[in-house]
């Protein structure tokens, strides 16, 4: 094969907060979100708080983006509030545990969706991404270990809140 100038090849994003991956001609992979959870076999407390304030940024960014393309229509317009409630939670969690705050880098990795139907169908797809995250954070010894329940409890608000979500996107997607 000739030889390439290093070049962006691609950006595949699935997800109002989900899978996302940058890819360049290095072959090096960037993870953010839940994707990059989902590749990392072991899990920090600092890890886990990472990939879920990334995922809130991912999911803020990405419903402003489809705001703005599409207007205010629902659930978008509830559930962007609903981000950014979270991403205060994370925050002040980083706080307690005094960790550095990752910075909101998520609209390099943002696509808003050519059509609503396609943003619904992101959004599920989001949530269900989320929810597994969620659900494999709330397994982790660490979690389950008792001077962090103030995670756990994090963790499950988190995941319930997808779980809200899930069902919004899901009653908008059948109306198509």
């Amino acid at each position: 094969m000739n030889k390439m100038v290093p070049v962006t090849i691609a950006i595949l994003m699935v997800s109002l907060g989900g899978l996302v991956f940058a890819l360049d001609s290095g072959n090096n992979q960037t993870l953010y979100g839940n994707s990059a959870a989902k590749a990392d076999t072991t899990l920090t407390l600092q890890d886990m708080l990472t990939y879920a304030i990334q995922d809130e940024y991912l999911a803020r960014a990405e419903y402003q983006g489809i705001i703005a393309q599409f207007g205010t229509i629902r659930p978008f317009s509830n559930i962007i509030e609903a981000e950014g409630s979270h991403v205060s939670w994370l925050e002040q969690a980083f706080k307690n545990y005094k960790l550095p705050i990752p910075k909101d880098e998520a609209k390099a990795y943002i696509h808003v969706p050519a059509t609503l139907k396609e943003a619904y169908e992101a959004g599920v797809q989001a949530e269900i991404n989320n929810i597994a995250m969620y659900d494999r954070f709330l397994a982790s010894p660490l979690v389950q270990d008792p001077k962090y329940t103030d995670l756990k409890t994090l963790f499950t608000n988190l995941r319930n809140a997808s779980k809200n979500h899930l069902e919004a996107f899901k009653n908008q997607l059948n109306r198509f």
